[in-house]
């Protein structure tokens, strides 16, 4: 079974971070679907891989998008997810 969930990768006092976060609230208000949260500084493997790109959206280790959300990134995401539920 593939998972719906969406991880977020950020850290703490990043201004683009929140700006990605309150825009995918906002899609979760239209079209509900799981997004885990991941501070990239509680592990130095994420640190390294993540910290010069966040915020990143991903699923796996598939890149949706980074720095900036990319809602048709997500809804083609989402709706590949719909088709093989």
């Amino acid at each position: 079974m593939v998972s719906r969930a969406l991880i977020f990768y950020y850290r703490d006092g990043c201004h683009l971070c929140e700006d990605m976060w309150h825009q995918l609230r906002e899609m979760q208000e239209q079209r509900p679907f799981e997004v885990q949260l991941q501070n990239i500084d509680s592990d130095p493997e994420l640190k390294l891989l993540y910290g010069s790109l966040i915020p990143v959206l991903a699923v796996g280790k598939q890149v949706i998008c980074n720095y900036y959300l990319d809602p048709i990134a997500v809804e083609k995401h989402l709706d590949g997810l719909a088709l093989n539920a």
